[in-house]
């Protein structure tokens, strides 16, 4: 926001107030944008607040500065990643912002620093301006051996590790004519659909989300566990060299054709053009291109061909003289946000949605947009009512980007988070280390298609021949409302199928009815609890025996279980305690779904007796111990409480100790417990 100046008599200390805000803002920006990859304002907003201090410090030379964010790229290292100082500075680029300023940027700025005539022609290089985050591989003897981030330009942060997980990028260069040394500079990005997946796996987990594919492949980069970012599709281009050894490049066009040869991306769109004319009408074909692409660009990107040119022209303290970056107007639009509604996802994730009044965006009319979660919603304070800007990336959803408070005059209203679901009206949580609230009920409508197929699958229920395209017949004949309603299904119900025949539908009854016969673990897989995989079912029905212990279960029994952490706990504890969950079990065995109790060993010499494990055993495996240990009717479990009765404590053994000491709980080492055994 542009502050008032307040001497109006000083055009220079004016000047200079303004300029001190600028600086104090942008580098907050930097901050978000660069470090903790979480910006705050768009790019254009961005863009605007720059442009302002440049032309503040042009006009007024006197308050230009080294520390000024225009002459620096980015900001340093969080310090999470080792330093990598660059061979050669990664510059940024000077901005244009339309075809007519590539002309005055850069073309009239080369002819004339060159003393060309009007007639001569410059050859450029156009590429499609990336929206990603700037790295430089470096390979040795066509081996790569360190990979960082841009940074402040001059030191970024060591990626190695997390760039050799990306598949489309080489560890090793092949071809012909391999340089000794080879420092590449490129663009890491993610595509659209790739970033659509990571967030809704993210909603769905109960995670923030991502703001936007940049936002998300630099967070992906940036991890400190590998793992997770070779879990994330990210892409790369490269676009540029650092320093080389053993190859020499005539142009830009030939050093994209020489690191393509030699296995590395180069972007397909970029292109060669004999004239500014040319560069300019590449910007308007890129800009009408934007939408259908399957990534994000937010402009093109103008390079002089020439290295020899490049080379003469030189470089100012951020940026080359030989280059630009032409951006995109904003996809962005205000209008007023006239209600929120709440959408409910088909895992239960219950979702603040803006219903806007219709506004135009790229040529697209947009009458709602995400507002992601209740503390996003906090953080933007956004009400009903409130006039917003709201923003449009690509095949992105379209997202509030934020309140225009100024503009508000006190009938805006704000709403809280939904006590209950508002298509079922079940009870609404939010789960610890969850930003998501969901609906905990077994018969939301929106829930019910994941719902009845995971009930039906191999792993659960088993029913054979109840597929997906059956469970969408069912849902859309509207046969069942939740997943008791299987059982009331008549050979009639199935015949009003499409290509349904009487052996088929024979076949659905008797695999239905086959079903009620089924073990505990797999019905509490199949009931779809939040966390509970076969493996937690299977622990869950050997710790309580039955489904009513289960049901009644406290917070403390079920943290007690094996692998089971307050997390857990808390979903499993959440959904049996829900009503409309109960009262579907309960019907489901009025209809005859029995599921056999567990037989657990009685009499044994552990009867009764519970277990804990820490440290390191040396003549038994941990199974092994387990297995003694439920062989003779004991239980071994994960955590330590006042019920355990024993805590077995191999080598170097932790915080479980530590807390069975503090409860005054009896603790044996590996020995004293084998004589246990033996002695009972």
């Amino acid at each position: 926001m542009q502050l008032s100046l307040i001497d109006n008599t000083d055009p220079l200390l004016n000047a200079e107030r303004r300029a001190n805000e600028l600086r104090i803002q942008i580098e907050q920006h930097n901050h978000l944008y660069y470090q903790l990859d979480s910006p705050e304002v768009s790019d254009a907003e961005y863009d605007t607040l720059f442009r302002e201090l440049l032309e503040l410090e042009q006009k007024f030379p006197e308050l230009a500065s080294p520390e000024s964010p225009t002459q620096r790229v980015g900001i340093a290292s969080t310090g999470r990643f080792k330093s990598i100082n660059h061979r050669l500075p990664m510059l940024s680029l000077d901005n244009a912002f339309n075809g007519e300023e590539i002309r005055v940027k850069l073309d009239e700025r080369v002819r004339k620093q060159l003393a060309l005539k009007e007639d001569s022609s410059i050859s450029y290089m156009c590429e499609p301006k990336m929206d990603g985050l700037a790295v430089e591989l470096i390979y040795e003897n066509g081996t790569l051996i360190v990979a960082s981030t841009r940074g402040d330009g001059i030191t970024g942060e060591d990626v190695t590790q997390n760039i050799r997980t990306m598949k489309g990028v080489p560890l090793r260069l092949t071809g012909e004519a391999i340089p000794t040394l080879l420092e590449v500079r490129g663009e890491v990005y993610l595509s659209l659909e790739a970033f659509q997946k990571i967030n809704r796996d993210r909603e769905e987990n109960g995670e923030s989300l991502f703001v936007n594919p940049r936002n998300a492949a630099a967070g992906s980069l940036r991890q400190l566990d590998s793992r997770i970012t070779a879990k994330r599709p990210l892409s790369m281009y490269c676009y540029a060299p650092g320093m080389v050894t053993g190859a020499q490049f005539e142009s830009q066009h030939d050093f994209l054709n020489s690191v393509s040869g030699w296995g590395l991306p180069i972007n397909p769109l970029a292109r060669i053009v004999d004239s500014v004319e040319g560069a300019i009408s590449y910007y308007d074909e890129m800009r009408n291109l934007r939408e259908t692409l399957p990534y994000e660009i937010d402009g093109t990107v103008v390079k002089v061909n020439s290295f020899q040119l490049q080379n003469e022209l030189g470089e100012k303290s951020r940026s080359p003289v030989w280059a630009i970056a032409c951006k995109f107007p904003p996809r962005q639009a205000e209008t007023q946000l006239e209600n929120i509604l709440l959408s409910v996802g088909r895992t239960g994730v219950i979702t603040p949605v803006a219903q806007l009044k219709p506004v135009e965006i790229s040529g697209v009319t947009v009458s709602r947009a995400t507002l992601h979660n209740w503390d996003e919603l906090a953080a933007k304070d956004i009400r009903a009512g409130d006039i917003v800007v709201v923003e449009r990336a690509g095949d992105v959803i379209p997202a509030v980007v934020r309140v225009l408070i100024e503009r508000r005059d006190g009938s805006e209203q704000a709403v809280p988070p939904p006590q209950i679901c508002p298509e079922c009206g079940a009870a609404v949580v939010r789960i610890a280390d969850e930003v998501a609230l969901r609906c905990m009920g077994i018969s939301c409508p929106p829930q019910i298609r994941e719902s009845l197929k995971h009930f039906a699958s191999r792993g659960a229920m088993d029913i054979e021949g109840l597929g997906e395209k059956v469970v969408e017949q069912l849902i859309s004949l509207g046969l069942v409302h939740n997943i008791a309603d299987l059982y009331c299904l008549t050979k009639d119900d199935f015949m009003r199928f499409e290509r349904m025949g009487d052996k088929l539908s024979s076949n659905l009854l008797a695999a239905l009815e086959n079903s009620k016969k089924c073990d505990l673990a797999r019905f509490i897989y199949a009931l779809g609890i939040r966390h509970v995989g076969e493996r937690t079912a299977k622990a869950l029905a050997q710790a309580f025996g039955s489904l009513y212990n289960l049901k009644i279960a406290t917070m403390e029994e079920l943290t007690s279980i094996r692998d089971i952490g307050v997390t857990v706990a808390q979903s499993i504890f959440n959904f049996f305690t829900t009503p409309d969950n109960c009262a579907v079990i309960s019907r489901l065995q009025e209809l005859g779904v029995h599921p056999a109790a567990v037989a657990k060993t009685v009499g044994g010499r552990m009867s009764g007796k519970s277990f804990v494990f820490t440290g390191t055993l040396t003549r038994l495996s941990r199974d092994h111990a387990r297995k003694l240990v439920e062989e003779q009717g004991g239980n071994v479990v994960g955590s330590v409480s006042r019920k355990t009765d024993y805590v077995v404590a191999g080598d170097e053994a932790g915080s479980k100790l530590n807390k069975a000491v503090e409860l005054g709980l009896a603790v044996l080492d590996e020995e004293e417990f084998l004589q246990l055994l033996e002695a009972h």
